[in-house]
């Protein structure tokens, strides 16, 4: 388990979240506020995991600007920042956001909550066909384990685990396990979501940026209902939005809640949030029954 956040749940629902903030590229300030306000209406809205799309701190368009020290080291101030922001809230949020280790660039998701921040998952597949070109800036995240210090002005020296295999728990409620994946990782042959639900994960979120072509959206959507259904879990898909559409790709916006094969939740061409709840009880439920479902395990690596 990377992290562990505190709240009450009520007859086995949890509120979930799927989050399109209106942002600037590269205006990392900007949209640092504008996160903070979803945040702050998701809390509003008795949401208890907020999923926000990939890189969506810096942008995920930016380009050779991934290289210059002043957006990276924007970002990690304003991931500071935004975990401070939680620490009166009873919520789970996953940010993206570049982080800079040793050299290497990496496509993360920031798991915060109650002011800290509880872990990173970065990127495994790094899409570099077509109109993607990730991979002139980031590194596979595959065999990063770790620990990431980051710098805090007033305390002084921050630390989080960094690792693909984390699941996030709730001592409330031990049913729920949170496992998260980027974008294209839940594309490949053999999504991070899978292991993630053989090790207890039964709640998955997608942190995303994927543009707009003829027909990706309903193939989009039936690969997140699909994997629900596969996995019989729920699965919260955060899509980049019009803020994105600043080159020749354009980003619709397309969150997506899912859970065992059904839709619960859709927005497109939209900023804002897509609420639904998730049955966590009905979840373990189905897997109960599914005598074929495979048995938990552990992670060889945990915090």
């Amino acid at each position: 388990q990377a992290g562990r956040w505190n709240w009450n749940m009520k007859h086995g629902f949890v509120k979930v979240a799927a989050a399109t903030p209106d942002i600037r590229v590269a205006d990392v300030a900007y949209n640092t506020e504008k996160i903070r306000e979803d945040i702050a209406e998701a809390c509003d809205n008795g949401a208890k995991i907020l999923v926000f799309p990939e890189l969506c701190v810096t942008g995920y368009t930016c380009s050779d600007l991934f290289t210059h020290d002043v957006l990276l080291s924007a970002a990690r101030k304003a991931l500071l920042d935004l975990a401070e922001f939680t620490a009166d809230k009873d919520v789970l949020v996953f940010v993206g956001v570049p982080l800079d280790i040793e050299g290497k660039l990496y496509n993360v998701a920031a798991g915060l909550s109650r002011g800290e921040i509880l872990g990173f998952v970065p990127k495994i597949h790094i899409p570099n066909y077509n109109e993607f070109y990730e991979g002139r800036y980031f590194t596979s995240g595959k065999d990063v384990e770790g620990t990431v210090y980051l710098t805090q002005a007033e305390n002084g020296e921050y630390e989080a685990p960094i690792g693909t295999r984390m699941i996030f728990t709730c001592p409330e409620f031990p049913k729920l396990q949170v496992a998260a994946e980027i974008c294209e990782d839940l594309w490949v042959l053999s999504p991070p979501s899978v292991s993630h639900a053989y090790h207890g994960a039964n709640v998955i979120v997608n942190l995303s940026a994927s543009d707009e072509v003829v027909g990706k959206a309903d193939y989009r959507r039936q690969l997140v209902t699909g994997q629900s259904a596969r996995l019989a879990c729920g699965y919260v898909y955060a899509d980049a939005g019009e803020g994105e559409s600043s080159t020749d790709l354009v980003f619709g916006g397309h969150n997506l809640i899912a859970e065992n094969g059904s839709l619960l939740a859709e927005r497109r061409f939209a900023t804002g949030l897509t609420v639904s709840e998730i049955d966590v009880d009905r979840l373990a439920y189905e897997r109960r029954r599914m005598t074929t479902f495979p048995a938990g395990g552990e992670y060889a690596y945990s915090n």
